[in-house]
């Protein structure tokens, strides 16, 4: 009788573990709702920042399934959903009403495109997923994007304040980047894969330790510059890449080249 009465408790137990990865898909999804109606009412700043937290529950969807190896195609699935909603629709409502809608047809066109080019995002990474590198995204991952107009949102109201005149052309050019960027074939890192050599703990340590008083102390400049910097980081890595090689090539030739004999030794 014992036996069988432990197999059922492991069982639920295993179940119950396979459902924890989905709560935290569903708060993802719940913050995406909110903000998309934070953004409908007005309530700008109330909606970048569930667009924010959305993004923690996202993160620990994907820590916790891995971590408990529950991984499912219906969780990748779901996660999927759930993110165009919070890191598609919502952005791109927040976008809107906030600064695009003094664009007309041209912001709904760039909306748009901002979403239409992460629902592809995600739809190219489910493809090939698992037979890419593993090191790097392809692409500006979409929650990424996402993050980087809701930032801009929380710093333009407590720091930059730009005017009617500048903001909708900024946000329209932000959002039309960034919608290229989820799209292209630019590579960025992924976090886990970031491998520290023995020995670098503490520094690495400290410098998260900083990064979090940073944060704290100016979470309205701090968060920017991260999601921004982490946007940009890919382009920049792709021009380094591209300059690199041609450094390489041209002191490969100088160095194949013969190297000319000054005068005196040349009548010799």
């Amino acid at each position: 009788m014992r036996q069988p009465i432990r197999q059922n408790l492991r069982i639920r137990r295993r179940q119950a573990i396979y459902v924890i990865p989905s709560l935290f898909t569903t708060g993802n999804l719940f913050c995406g709702l909110f903000a998309i109606i934070a953004a409908f009412n007005g309530n700008y700043l109330k909606a970048a920042i569930a667009i924010l937290v959305a993004l923690i529950f996202d993160v620990l969807d994907g820590q916790t399934a891995r971590l408990t190896k529950t991984s499912s195609q219906f969780g990748i699935e779901y996660d999927s959903l759930a993110d165009v909603v919070s890191f598609g629709l919502a952005p791109a409502m927040l976008a809107y009403a906030w600064a695009l809608h003094a664009h007309g047809v041209l912001g709904l066109a760039v909306v748009f495109a901002f979403v239409g080019c992460g629902a592809l995002r995600l739809a190219r990474y489910n493809v090939h997923a698992g037979t890419g590198d593993n090191r790097y995204f392809t692409g500006l991952p979409i929650p990424g994007a996402a993050s980087v107009v809701a930032s801009l949102m929380i710093f333009d109201h407590h720091i930059l304040q730009l005017g009617q005149t500048v903001k909708p052309v900024a946000v329209l050019v932000v959002t039309f980047v960034l919608a290229f960027l989820m799209v292209s074939t630019i590579k960025y890192h992924k976090f886990p894969s970031l491998r520290f050599h023995a020995g670098e703990g503490f520094l690495y340590l400290v410098w998260g330790v900083l990064g979090i008083m940073l944060i704290a102390a100016m979470p309205e400049i701090a968060l920017f510059a991260l999601f921004a910097g982490y946007a940009a980081s890919g382009v920049v890595m792709l021009l380094f890449g591209l300059v690199r090689p041609a450094s390489r090539r041209a002191a490969l030739q100088n160095s194949l080249s013969p190297t000319p004999l000054p005068p005196g030794e040349r009548e010799k």
